[in-house]
């Protein structure tokens, strides 16, 4: 097995002796790489931020930001990883590196003051300045109708930089330094990285100190592993174990990685359902499918923050059990159902019969989520309304997911999809049998909307009242039926 180690900024450093558990963070900042800094090690302030070269969409490679305080370094075996300090171009013996455009744009627009979160604004904002397709028009940087609140007239997507807190400098200066960005020339050495393929996951078997980090070549390998070592953490994006190794002190003896398994990667449509991998990240999903699920494509920008985007996954989402989880509602309002897989086989569980406790499952001891399966053809009326205290980048209070097949003016079929508001996400059976086969009218809405304030067992805590929790379900179908003409479908 050869030792594991990672490419930092165009050098390959040994991960020995860093133990199994340690950050991508901690290692870079042992290594004096100190522009990666730590805020809140929960993926919440981006001041971690790094860029990551993975499997792209649109080209070979897309370098991606994430949260270095959450990734283990051991799950980077044999990738490439760019820090701050990596963006700028070496100069002459005795001159000054030359900044990169995002880093100049940051300093001559005045977006750094304290200078704290600023590396990792940089390492979000060169994720987006790489992003392919950015810039698909040729006079996009010069055009004022491209822009909006949210996208500059250069195509860039301010949501690149959620989850990057500022709190001295105002996000003004920042927005202007990313909406001032160009387009990356063909001589810049990160543009032309796109081109060539990321280096191909490694098998990993790392282990210091009686603890181990492993990761194999395929699914049929890493099931047998399981079966051996049903004590094993699993993990993807690592986003919430991230989050229990930082905050908690988690010390798992073996951890087993699946992030990288091809089998866990696909996304495919077939002529009865759309089967989604475990494994794909939140990001990969939404421009893969890129709006061929228009409920999925509600959920994503309200699920977190794009740098936890670019790790988590659906598995991950689903395989914790939260009863806040955001993808479940959804999930559960359109059907779908989880391919779980063990050294024995597999089998298809439809995800309304998945959960059956407070973060319980029906999931065996070595068993995995292979798949998401989402049944077609999909419901027209959709939506899904998430009630939190911030907008973006926050835990629900109350998540509700609603399809509709509304025909003539009738509700012919309807599923809803609830979160935060019993011991596991559920299906509000009662009031999709007070919608069906009624009229999408103000007299049946209401009278359904108070059968929906009856669903869940909802609970008082720091988040929400129980009153307030299933006050938001009736007002999110009302919502809903003022947001869609009685005529729909008519």
């Amino acid at each position: 097995m050869v030792a594991a180690r990672i490419t930092v900024n165009g050098k390959e450093a040994p991960i020995s002796p860093a133990a199994p558990h340690t950050t991508v963070l901690d290692f870079l900042r042992e290594r004096g790489l100190t522009g990666t800094k730590e805020g809140c090690a929960e993926g919440e302030c981006g001041a971690c931020s790094a860029l990551v070269a993975r499997p792209g969409v649109n080209k070979p490679t897309d370098w991606v930001a994430v949260n270095a305080c959450l990734v283990p370094v051991a799950s980077l075996d044999g990738q490439e990883i760019i820090t701050s300090e990596g963006l700028a171009t070496a100069g002459e013996p005795g001159r000054p590196p030359t900044l990169h455009p995002v880093q100049e744009e940051m300093a001559v627009r005045g977006g750094s003051q304290c200078g704290y979160c600023t590396p990792g604004f940089i390492c979000s904002m060169a994720a987006e300045y790489y992003r392919p397709g950015r810039c698909a028009q040729a006079d996009a940087a010069d055009s004022a109708d491209s822009a909006d609140a949210e996208h500059g007239p250069n195509g860039f997507d301010l949501h690149a930089l959620s989850g990057n807190l500022c709190r001295c400098t105002g996000y003004r200066p920042i927005r202007d330094a990313a909406f001032a960005v160009g387009t990356p020339t063909d001589e810049d050495p990160l543009a032309q990285r796109r081109e060539q393929s990321p280096p191909a996951p490694a098998s990993t078997e790392y282990t210091q100190d009686d603890s181990s980090f492993l990761r194999k070549s395929t699914l049929a390998e890493t099931l047998q592993l399981l079966r051996e070592r049903p004590d094993a953490v699993v993990v993807a994006g690592s986003t919430d174990y991230g989050v229990e190794v930082n905050i908690r002190s988690r010390r798992a003896d073996c951890v087993v990685a699946i992030d990288r398994l091809p089998e866990l990667r696909e996304l495919r449509v077939e002529s009865g359902f759309i089967e989604v991998g475990a494994a794909l990240t939140l990001t990969e999903i939404e421009r893969r499918l890129d709006g061929d699920v228009p409920l999925l494509a509600e959920l994503f920008p309200q699920f977190a923050s794009r740098l936890i985007r670019n790790g988590a996954t659906l598995g991950g989402n689903l395989g914790t059990g939260s009863p806040i989880g955001d993808s479940p509602p959804v999930l559960l309002a359109l059907e779908a159902s989880l391919v779980l897989a063990d050294a024995d086989g597999e089998r298809e569980v439809p995800l309304a019969e998945y959960f059956t406790g407070y973060r319980e499952s029906v999931r065996r001891p070595g068993e995995l989520i292979r798949s998401v399966r989402i049944p077609l053809p999909l419901s027209p009326v959709v939506a899904f309304h998430k009630i939190a205290k911030r907008r973006f980048d926050d835990i629900s209070s109350v998540a509700v997911a609603f399809a509709l097949d509304i025909e003539d003016g009738i509700v012919r079929k309807a599923r809803i999809g609830l979160g935060g508001v019993a011991a596991t996400p559920i299906r509000a059976l009662a009031t999709e049998l007070a919608l069906e086969g009624k009229p999408w009218a103000a007299e049946t809405v209401e009278a359904a909307a108070r059968v929906l304030r009856g669903e869940g067992t909802p609970m008082d805590d720091h988040r929400a009242s129980s009153l307030y929790r299933s006050a938001m379900l009736g007002q999110s179908l009302l919502k809903l039926h003022a947001q869609t003409p009685e005529a729909v479908s008519s």
